[in-house]
């Protein structure tokens, strides 16, 4: 772990990419995931589930008026939780004299360390606004259906920054996805230009950002909170003058429900699941890869439909979509599985 001799009190994990989860950490049956790995996985999992249903809430429940908003508050609240750990000396950024539990400085982390995580803000900036663009450009089940093919994107990515090569299991059981998301969606795919090059944006930024997060992790020396940090101060700024400029904050302002219990309650879960979402994503992402997380992400998307059909309800039945989700599943469960075997 990334943490230095005097930092006894530290309670929460983190990931030092340096030394590649822990090198005396015995393996996941022997595999090449750790138990370490194996959690992280699930914990994402897990928050993105949870964190849809608040947002949903928030969004849809109370037609809260601006997303950019709420991403904006879970940065700002992030930022809080990661500063008051760190002076509390429950966690630290990472390895290394500079960034050693007696450094007092008002960043925590180094200005040139910082200047090394500027890609990393760079890519989440592109990838937050491209996706909140793909939105708005298709239908949803269009978006659901085009977004799973980001497993792809992934794998290029890893292979052109990386030069990681993968087996015909691991690449059979990505074709099975990208196959089960297209047959899910094949009654609504409806050719949209703009839409779908948005959305492919939206994916392409999302490979990117995920590799980011693995490389960077490996060379600046911070773990999965010095990463958020560093994220969070770089990007917190630029996404306050994007609201500004858009004229969400004028909106929030004026919306009715700001102050309601009920609303400001759904906004701090939504706050609190969200640090730890972004958390098991750089976890997640540094301990097994970026095609690892993908794939998290499209068994979290199934896990979601499924309870969307059981708490909301509203979708109806059609064997396509159902035969396509199966495939999808079956695809990332055999990924998970040649994964932990070591294939």
């Amino acid at each position: 772990m990334a943490s230095s001799s005097s930092m006894n009190k530290m309670e929460l994990p983190v990931s030092d990419p340096s030394k590649g989860g822990g090198g005396d950490e015995r393996l996941f049956k022997g595999s090449g995931m750790t138990k370490r790995g194996a959690y992280a996985a699930i914990s994402y999992m897990s928050c993105a589930v949870l964190l849809v249903l608040f947002n949903k809430a928030a969004l849809s429940s109370y037609s809260f008026p601006s997303a950019n908003v709420i991403t904006l508050l879970q940065m700002i609240c992030s930022c809080a939780f990661l500063f008051a750990l760190r002076r509390w000396k429950l966690i630290s950024f990472g390895g290394g004299e500079s960034l050693s539990i007696s450094d007092k400085s008002t960043t925590f982390v180094p200005l040139k360390t910082l200047i090394h995580t500027l890609p990393l803000a760079v890519t989440y900036l592109l990838y937050m606004l491209a996706t909140m663009e793909s939105v708005r450009g298709v239908n949803v089940p269009m978006y659901t259906t085009l977004r799973r093919t980001t497993v792809v994107f992934a794998m290029v990515v890893e292979a052109v920054l990386a030069g990681q090569k993968y087996t015909s299991s691991v690449v059979g059981s990505v074709a099975l996805i990208v196959l089960g998301a297209f047959i899910a969606g094949a009654r609504d795919l409806s050719f949209d230009s703009y839409g779908y090059a948005v959305v492919f944006l939206a994916n392409i930024t999302t490979a990117i950002y995920l590799a980011t997060i693995a490389r960077i992790g490996k060379s600046s020396g911070l773990n999965s909170f010095g990463l958020m940090w560093c994220n969070g101060i770089i990007c917190g700024p630029f996404l306050l003058f994007w609201t500004f400029i858009r004229g969400d904050l004028e909106l929030t302002l004026n919306f009715p429900y700001l102050f309601s219990p009920g609303f400001l309650v759904v906004l701090l879960l939504s706050c609190i699941l969200a640090f730890f979402l972004n958390y098991s994503i750089f976890l997640n992402t540094t301990l097994n890869s970026a095609l690892t997380q993908t794939i998290c992400g499209n068994l979290k998307d199934l896990f979601t439909i499924g309870l969307g059909w059981m708490l909301f309800g509203g979708l109806p039945f059609d064997f396509l979509n159902v035969l396509g989700q199966l495939l999808g599943f079956i695809g990332s469960g055999l990924y998970a599985y040649y994964k932990l075997i070591g294939k």
